[in-house]
């Protein structure tokens, strides 16, 4: 028995290899000639002590009119805390030699410090140019020359199944390099509008974020942006921001500070076989139109609710997700026809794109012009709510604020927040806060009712004579 199984063990199989069998590829050459263009980014960012979106409790002095109104209504444990700072890190990679920057907006939002570190070891303190939250896009400047910098690549010639490469600092741990393959193309994520996500298998961690996927020729083709995982750690599907996407924002950020797309003004939903039926349409392409904002540049352009776009400006919309990329690509003020289906007819209809609104942070941090607004007697830049901010706050009044330093500063007022009340009066315009403000006397303090996400404080803040001390 032992001779036979001996016997078989001998016994040698042959098979022919697969046509499409090659060798593993070799990433040694890709590391050492793009590896210097790769940084790490370390943040750190101040957090107010009481936490949860709550401003801390004021330090209002005993004599003033205001004591005994926080001294009893403030929230509990408010008084005597402390603010703290944390850390956060990231990476990034150099796209020119002078020292300019591609990272993940998430990575230095609300950053008060960002800090790029080199593959040499040196350090710089990095300005932030610009964020575009809606892409996850940031462009940063350090002060240096000379710098190794990465070649760009063609992300729509990708191939799914084509061999890539990540280097970035996963948990911290600085210049690691993992590989994969392209798993999927013009991926779609939930509330990700904007960005065609090129999917990967590649081991992208906590601490990748914001550094470069490159093809097996050494090029940046995306920007690793986010994982999909359960526990917080690498479960097999990654995706990245194609670089196209991300140079056309950063064009613009280092422009103006900001990116300017095309906006409806409408909301769209994507639709099923069952809604497909109930249309008489014959397949499930297009974008059901599901809401019109009023005074929009959809609803002068004569879209309806219920409409089905099925092309725009001369583009098929195969799904949904493909109207917000397409819309938000066209130019602000560009007429475009937009094919509908309405009620079972196809109609033609004459939209004129509109400026999407930013965001209230970018807004915040968007360059103002040449001028820059000189800030009230309690040291707040102001300004007027969009309709479209209004509608987020249900509605009400108030101001945006854009930026706060002397008074407002020290008591925890910051930018992006909205201003409602001043002593119980509503805020109704910018103009009307600043006179309210220049007409108080010096030294009496003033109530504002400021909301920050979706929580309301009254905050005290004393009027000085020239409103920035």
């Amino acid at each position: 028995m032992i001779k036979k199984l001996l016997a078989v063990s001998a016994f040698v199989i042959t098979f022919a290899a697969p046509a499409f069998a090659k060798e593993l590829p070799d990433f040694t050459e890709l590391y050492e000639k793009q590896g210097p263009a790769v940084v790490n980014i370390s943040t750190t960012q101040t957090v107010h002590g009481a936490g949860q979106g709550m401003m801390p409790f004021p330090n209002v002095p005993e004599d003033d009119p205001f004591y005994e109104f926080f001294r009893r209504f403030a929230p509990p444990g408010g008084q005597g805390q402390q603010d703290y700072k944390t850390q956060s890190l990231g990476s990034g990679f150099i796209i020119s030699s002078d020292g300019y920057i591609l990272t993940n907006a998430h990575v230095v939002n609300d950053a008060d410090e960002v800090i790029v570190k080199l593959a040499d070891k040196r350090e710089f303190k990095a300005k932030i140019i610009g964020i575009d939250r809606r892409t996850d896009v940031s462009l940063l400047k350090i002060d240096a020359t000379s710098l190794p910098k990465v070649t760009l690549g063609d992300p729509s010639q990708l191939k799914v199944g084509e061999w890539v490469a990540a280097i970035g600092a996963p948990f911290g741990l600085e210049n690691t390099v993992t590989a994969g393959i392209v798993s999927a193309k013009g991926r779609a994520l939930p509330q990700e509008n904007y960005v065609p996500f090129i999917q990967t298998d590649v081991a992208i961690n906590p601490g990748n974020s914001g550094g470069p996927l490159f093809n097996l020729k050494g090029e940046v083709v995306g920007i690793n942006s986010q994982i999909y995982s359960r526990s917080g750690g690498y479960m097999g599907l990654s995706f990245a921001i194609p670089i196209d996407v991300a140079m056309d924002v950063q064009n613009q950020l280092k422009a103006g500070g900001r990116v300017s797309r095309g906006w409806l003004g409408i909301g769209i939903q994507e639709i099923t076989k069952e809604l497909a039926d109930s249309f008489s349409m014959k397949n499930t392409n297009g974008a059901l139109v599901a809401g019109v904002e009023k005074s929009s540049p959809a609803e002068r352009g004569g879209l309806e609710l219920g409409d089905v776009i099925l092309k725009f400006d001369g583009k098929a919309i195969g799904t949904s997700s493909d109207l917000p990329r397409i819309v938000g690509a066209t130019r602000p003020g560009k007429e475009v026809t937009v094919e509908v289906l309405r009620r079972g007819s196809l109609k033609n209809l004459s939209v004129t794109v509109g400026d999407m609104p930013a965001d209230d942070k970018e807004e915040a941090r968007a360059p103002r012009g040449p001028a820059k607004a000189e800030p009230n007697r309690l040291g707040l830049v102001v300004r007027d709510l969009t309709p479209q901010q209004k509608k987020k706050i249900n509605g009400k009044n108030g101001v945006l604020v854009t930026n706060a330093e002397g008074a407002a500063a020290q008591v925890g007022i910051r930018r992006g927040d909205v201003i409602l009340a001043v002593n119980n009066s509503e805020v109704q315009t910018a103009e009307q806060f600043n006179k309210l403000v220049s007409g108080v006397a010096s030294g009496k303090t003033l109530a504002l009712l400021v909301l920050r996400g979706d929580t309301t404080l009254y905050v005290p803040v004393k009027v000085n004579g020239n409103g920035n001390k």
